[in-house]
């Protein structure tokens, strides 16, 4: 268990992480402590030992309702680095929050509930899957404080949302459901229990070679950007260093042996 007043992970036997955020008071709004905890909390997973899945919410009666209003009052200090300012690699601090858990080696799923805007929609979208429940209230915020989506979304929403719908969606910064968010392709699964879902299909996976995931995971992340004959490359360079592996003849042996598996953690 890793706690701090912002953020707390449990790292269950199975492998499966539970991340929340715990600043329900503010509805898990994002102010500067925030964003460091997030950060913080990603770096701690990214090293963390038999990790296979993290399951992501928010307590209280928000997944997270965007910026926190009282940064728009707060002065920056002198030594605060520009939003150009590439502070984390090929992201800002901002940025971090929400690419991070694309950034994970496992695959991370965020059952959101209760209130998702802005910030907290793009944190959202970093994630693999998205289990929301129907009646969640949603919204790309920023076009409401005059600001754009700057939070990573423009990149994590390549592939999810049709052109179209994402610039009215931007333009108009206008509130949908849960519900809604599937058919735009902001939610994977609606569920009226978002982390019990999320939690059995993060079982499920961690059920699954934790090497082939992972590997799985880097495919995915390079499959957008990369030409054809890079794909093709890396999908045959993954599956050389996975075959025949200790973990993948247990995975062929589980299931001819119709048992559990014992797979070795990375």
């Amino acid at each position: 268990m890793q706690d701090n007043d912002r953020i707390s992970i449990e790292l269950g036997s199975d492998g499966v992480a539970q991340v929340r955020f715990t600043r329900p008071d503010k509805m898990n709004a994002l102010d500067q402590a925030q964003f460091d905890a997030i950060i913080a909390a990603g770096r701690a997973l990214h090293n963390m030992k038999g990790l296979r899945v993290v399951v992501l919410a928010g307590e209280g009666r928000a997944f997270c309702a965007g910026l926190d209003l009282s940064n728009f009052a707060r002065k920056p200090s002198p030594d605060e680095p520009e939003l150009t300012e590439r502070t984390h690699g090929n992201a800002n601090r901002a940025q971090q929050a929400a690419l991070l858990w694309r950034k994970l080696p496992v695959p991370v799923i965020a059952a959101v509930h209760g209130v998702c805007f802005g910030g907290g929609l793009q944190i959202a979208s970093g994630a693999d899957i998205r289990v929301v429940h129907p009646d969640t209230r949603m919204s790309i915020m920023e076009l409401k404080w005059g600001l754009v989506p700057d939070m990573a979304g423009y990149a994590l929403w390549r592939g999810l949302v049709r052109d179209d719908v994402l610039r009215e969606l931007v333009y108009t910064n206008r509130e949908f459901t849960g519900a809604e968010a599937q058919g735009f392709g902001l939610a994977t699964h609606v569920d009226v229990d978002p982390v019990a879902r999320a939690t059995a299909i993060a079982s499920e996976i961690a059920n699954r070679n934790p090497h082939a995931i992972r590997a799985a995971k880097r495919l995915h992340a390079g499959m957008i950007e990369r030409s054809t004959d890079a794909i093709l490359l890396e999908e045959s360079i993954e599956q050389h260093a996975i075959m025949r592996s200790k973990n993948q003849v247990e995975a062929v042996m589980a299931g001819m042996e119709k048992r559990a598996p014992r797979f070795e953690d990375v």
